[in-house]
């Protein structure tokens, strides 16, 4: 298939016509993977793994008629498209050898993102950082729904965002992510993002600070509305300085001190 026509798939799209691999069949994967079997497409996930969680997994998606390959190393096999899961690092064989031969890798987060319903979806709310994200993502839930919004937690939290947008019901989604979910991510263009802090992290999965740095960098792309950053932290402002946002976006700096124009804080107390 041609690169112009796997980058315009969307839920609507004849999935039909698509032989998908997925890789791992964890959390992320085996949503991916069922998600992908709904729409009728073509599905084979593999997996390095073959212990008693894999087994389970792979006995439900093969009774859905997927094709499920447990133990396996080699490169990825033939394939119109190869959706990875965050655990697999972007120097894996599976993906390197993908995009040798011209083949496409999406992320959890770019699948998720391409299945929302065509009709009104709900809007993302995009959490990162090194620290705290479980913790900002969980009290941005309890905002919204205190706020009246039908919202929920997803994503990195334990919650699969795949298994949310083919099930979407909510108003409002708080997205949390994590840097691994992030480099192959295309398309995604949430409402509004935050990265809360940047420290040394996943040195083993990027296999540098600054690899590290890029992929967070990319939670600011396409933002629409907000791109909120630390001000005490400058890595966090750099990166909306420079990330490639929707026109009119605002940037909003959060700050325990005295706050400035365009900023939150705090002033005597």
């Amino acid at each position: 298939m041609g690169a112009r026509v796997i980058a315009s798939l969307n839920r609507d799209s004849d999935w039909s016509k698509y032989h998908v691999v997925v890789a791992g069949i964890g959390i992320a994967g085996y949503a991916c993977a069922d998600a992908l079997m709904q729409l009728g497409a073509r599905v084979t996930v593999v997996d390095s793994g073959d212990g008693p969680m894999q087994q389970e997994r792979a006995e439900i998606l093969r009774t859905l008629e997927v094709t499920v390959e447990l133990g396996y190393v080699g490169d990825v096999p033939t394939c119109d498209l190869l959706v990875v899961s965050p655990g697999l690092r972007p120097t894996h064989r599976l993906i390197t050898s993908a995009i040798a031969a011209g083949i496409w890798v999406w992320g959890e987060l770019e699948l998720a993102w391409r299945l929302r319903p065509s009709d009104s979806p709900a809007p993302w709310l995009v959490v990162t950082g090194t620290n705290g994200k479980t913790t900002t993502t969980m009290m941005l839930e309890s905002m919204l729904s205190a706020g009246g919004f039908n919202a929920v937690a997803a994503g990195n939290i334990g919650t699969s965002l795949v298994d949310v947008v083919m099930h979407d019901s909510y108003e409002v989604i708080a997205v949390e992510v994590g840097a691994p979910q992030l480099p192959f991510v295309h398309s995604m263009s949430p409402h509004s993002a935050v990265c809360l802090n940047i420290a040394d992290d996943h040195l083993d999965h990027f296999g540098s600070t600054v690899a590290y740095v890029a992929a967070k960098a990319k939670i600011f792309e396409r933002t629409q509305v907000a791109a909120v950053y630390n001000a005490d932290d400058v890595s966090t402002r750099l990166l909306v300085e420079e990330a490639d946002v929707v026109d009119g976006c605002r940037a909003i700096g959060f700050t325990l001190g005295v706050p400035g124009l365009s900023m939150l804080g705090v002033v005597d107390g």
